[in-house]
């Protein structure tokens, strides 16, 4: 079940790297077409709008998965285990609300603009709106899962790193706790 898990994650992963792909090159090949040749990709931007839409949920569920979103988690260091448990997973309960509410919201969105065709594309603006259903249900589920571990105590909240504080202070950790698990010695 892992590995079956690790591969969609994988491919995930993989079309994400292709939307970039195309975003690029149909950005760029348009410029190069309007300045070079006076002529352009008629369906470059809405199609790198596309592009950038899917890109950027699949890349947040991704980051969901990997725990790489930032956040808080001062309060839940202070907190004794059972309370730190407890706010966890009212956390959590708030996270599928809201991740209902995308479910939702785009799964309506996404009904209303199935007729709808873009502009230059002609592709259905429900595409467009199903990027939130693509981020909605793999997040409404890795929150599940994160909360039955919180739960059953699989997982030490205190301790998990289910969140990042900052960005810097990641890094700074990654550099700074090899050095200080090293025995020092004085002279």
């Amino acid at each position: 079940m892992i590995r079956a898990v690790d591969f969609c994650f994988f491919l995930l992963k993989a079309a994400m790297a292709l939307l970039l792909a195309g975003m690029v090159l149909l950005v760029f090949g348009n410029v190069v077409l309007r300045y070079a040749f006076n002529t352009g990709i008629t369906v470059s931007e809405e199609l790198s709008r596309l592009f950038f839409v899917w890109l950027t949920f699949l890349g947040a569920v991704v980051a969901m998965r990997e725990h790489g979103h930032l956040g808080m988690d001062s309060l839940l260091r202070r907190l004794p285990p059972n309370g730190a448990r407890v706010a966890a997973l009212i956390g959590h309960l708030l996270m599928l609300w809201a991740t209902w509410l995308m479910i939702s919201g785009s799964w309506v969105q996404t009904m209303i603009n199935l007729n709808v065709s873009a502009p230059a594309t002609g592709i259905s603006m429900g595409v467009f709106y199903g990027a939130g259903l693509a981020f909605g249900v793999p997040a409404f589920l890795i929150i599940l899962v994160d909360m039955y571990a919180i739960a059953t105590g699989r997982v030490d909240i205190r301790t998990a790193g289910f969140v990042r504080d900052s960005e810097e202070l990641s890094t700074l950790d990654d550099h700074v706790e090899p050095q200080l698990a090293a025995p020092t010695t004085k002279r």
